[in-house]
């Protein structure tokens, strides 16, 4: 196990007993191909916000946008803790994936350069953004990037075998 590798369980009580845990790497890889992600914030009162949103997995975290006036960015000001779901709305087939973290906003013009020339080449020039004042900028204004490293992803694995692997980041 590396710095980055994550600590990786098979839980036995919700996995059939010849499933095996999912390699770390399988699920980055699906992390990075997923299109569709749906963010879950919690409102000022307490009470939960989901919507869904496109995202991009680069260097161990996954990003997203949203604009400064919008409920999530609004949520995200009062609780940073999110969970980001994908995978597929089938029962018997497919690979979800929860991941657990804390989204941090991202303004360093730099690295916004390298997430914006990111989001383009994986959902085409609609997705084309300018970087200016650390943040994005569309024809709908500026949209703040934030990046959350995994603190615990969970997969499960549908059909046969079913499984469920934890990943567990220090």
């Amino acid at each position: 196990m590396t710095d980055n590798d994550p600590h990786t369980r098979l839980d036995p009580l919700y996995s059939d007993p010849q499933a095996t845990a999912t390699a770390w790497s399988e699920a980055e890889a699906l992390l990075a191909e997923a299109e569709l992600f749906w963010i879950s914030t919690v409102r000022p009162d307490g009470r939960p916000h989901v919507t869904p949103l496109p995202g991009v997995w680069a260097d161990g975290a996954l990003h997203f946008c949203t604009g400064p006036e919008e409920r999530k960015a609004k949520n995200l000001a009062g609780n940073p803790q999110v969970v980001l779901t994908t995978g597929s709305n089938s029962w018997n087939k497919g690979y979800d994936l929860v991941v657990e973290g804390e989204a941090v906003r991202v303004a360093d013009e730099d690295r916004l350069r390298e997430l914006a020339a990111a989001w383009e080449a994986k959902y085409g020039s609609f997705w084309h953004f300018e970087v200016r004042d650390g943040a994005f900028h569309h024809g709908g204004g500026p949209a703040f990037v934030f990046s959350v490293a995994p603190r615990t992803v969970f997969g499960f694995g549908k059909g046969e075998p079913f499984s469920q692997t934890r990943w567990r980041f220090e």
